[in-house]
């Protein structure tokens, strides 16, 4: 019997894999889809943006640079990661097709932001992002089966049991990673709530007989959107039809190019279709993400419309957030109810991305009343102000999780913190272990406890900007636990690890 098997073997439920793998649990990914090959994954059909967040979740664990390599990006997301102050982004996205300029951005604004290698955000696809993965979960004694299909979840007191056909997968945990027609949630008895859809999109690869017709970029239209983007032959579409167009049909070569005539507004002509493929803007989210011995994360627990590209961003979230937490369960050091922070932190977070993509589709809506709230919208983009505020949400600099405490840094993703000896706090991390980060002349909480060694790394010494603070403790996930000023408490201290990493066991082993 496994510790934990994954329903899943996409980017969520790989990153997934290689948390609990790292963290030495025994894991077992089951995936329906017999290939791990598609073009659907390779570019352009297949790409996708990965916010700040998501790039600086793969610079902690090691797999930046052989991320930027699979996805052909020749320069770190951070290019001046060493200067003293961060530098503006280079790209920051768009709301509901209005695209956003990156030298409107504040960067002073922005809540404890320091230079780091993981600065911005990076394009890349998801056959990039699986690779890398998957060559990491390898390493790591990850086992993957392929061509599996789940259609049975029974679970007691001990374990959990996933049936596929004949065969049974036995776990203490099991997590469903397995997009928003989840095999796993409906079995496991999860609710799933939320609304319907207002329209139906388009993602098209196709042979345009007469592309100068179509102007490039995002295109709000009387009618609806389209999307032409620099790969030939590569348009999406949005058509305010309420959802109508029923996803388990295949849209024929007419049909899309009756569409693309609508709210294109032109004649243009779709002379051959290669690869097409709808979705809607429906909006769903699990009442929980947990029940019993089984958990869910990514699209399995929340679906949404691809506006703003959340979706990718916020299922690694989920597995950041989760894994250490489960590999803490697993080996039975984790304190009580910390299993169940998962959902209490990432529901909220999952419900605001909901709530995010259907304020798109309302001011994309061809009427007159969401064309009047566009007008004011870029108006609000077009100021400094408007612009940053976009872009602390989509880069997810503004995340931050209710720890209960009012100091400012805590819940927060924790700046990258770069000792004067040149050790960095990603480089701290690489290993899944918390880090406790003191800044004090004396060393302060070096011997304040008799320490978590297993789960927390300590490191000590001046830093280049400590922002500050005394001391700061940070968990696996890279979200603050707790910080100390100048003189840190060392009792404060103490009660901060022992509420996010149980019952201390040896002493901190010190980083040099």
């Amino acid at each position: 019997m496994h510790d934990v098997v994954i329903v899943g073997a996409g980017p969520v439920g790989l990153f997934l894999a290689c948390e609990l793998g790292l963290a030495g649990c025994s894991v077992l990914v089951l995936e329906r889809e017999p290939e791990s090959r598609s073009p659907w994954k390779a570019d352009p059909l297949g790409m996708r943006g990965l916010s700040a967040a998501s790039v600086e979740a793969f610079y902690r664990r090691g797999m930046l640079h052989p991320l930027l390599a699979a996805s052909g990006v020749h320069q770190d997301p951070g290019a001046n990661h060493d200067a003293d102050e961060p530098s503006p982004p280079r790209s920051v996205g768009h709301f509901a097709g209005m695209m956003l300029d990156p030298a409107k951005v504040d960067v002073a604004a922005l809540p404890f932001r320091l230079p780091s290698p993981a600065m911005d955000g990076v394009m890349t696809n998801l056959e990039a992002v699986e690779a890398v993965l998957s060559e990491r979960a390898a390493k790591l004694g990850v086992e993957v089966r392929r061509g599996i299909t789940v259609s049975a979840i029974t679970q007691d007191d001990e374990s959990v049991v996933a049936r596929a056909g004949e065969h049974e997968y036995a776990a203490l945990w099991l997590v469903g990673c397995d997009g928003g027609r989840s095999a796993v949630r409906g079995p496991a008895g999860f609710g799933f709530v939320g609304t319907e859809p207002q329209f139906t999109g388009y993602v098209v690869l196709a042979t345009v007989a007469d592309p100068e017709k179509l102007r490039p970029g995002f295109n709000l239209t009387p009618t609806g959107m389209y999307l032409r983007t620099p790969a030939e032959g590569y348009i999406g579409m949005l058509d305010f039809d309420g959802g109508a167009f029923d996803r388990s049909q295949q849209p024929t070569r007419e049909h899309l190019q009756a569409v693309l005539r609508r709210v294109s507004g032109t004649d243009v002509t779709l002379s051959d279709v290669h690869l097409a493929s709808s979705f809607t803007d429906r909006a769903m989210q699990a009442t929980t993400y947990r029940q019993g011995r089984v958990l869910l994360a990514g699209d399995a627990a929340h679906i949404h419309s691809p506006l703003g590209a959340q979706g990718l961003n916020l299922g690694i979230g989920d597995a950041m957030n989760l894994g250490w937490k489960l590999a803490a369960t697993v080996h039975g050091d984790a304190p009580d109810g910390l299993l169940d922070t998962y959902t209490r932190e990432r529901h909220p977070i999952g419900a605001w991305v909901l709530d995010w993509t259907r304020a798109q589709a309302a001011v994309m809506r061809p009427d007159p009343h969401a064309q009047a709230i566009q007008a004011v919208i870029r108006d609000l983009l077009g100021t400094r102000d408007g612009t940053t505020y976009v872009f602390e949400k989509i880069s997810g600099s503004s995340l931050r999780y209710d720890l209960g405490s009012e100091q400012p840094l805590v819940g927060r993703n924790a700046p990258d913190l770069h000792l004067e000896n040149g050790t960095r706090l990603g480089d701290l991390m690489r290993d899944g272990r918390g880090v406790a980060l003191d800044f004090s002349t004396d060393r302060r909480l070096r011997d304040s406890a008799t320490g978590w060694e297993s789960r927390i790394r300590y490191a000590a010494g001046p830093a280049r900007n400590d922002l500050g603070f005394g001391a700061v403790l940070i968990r696996p996930d890279g979200i603050v636990a707790w910080a100390g000023d100048r003189t840190p408490d060392r009792e404060a201290f103490e009660q901060a690890a022992g509420h996010w990493f149980g019952t201390p066991a040896t002493k901190f082993q010190e980083h040099t």
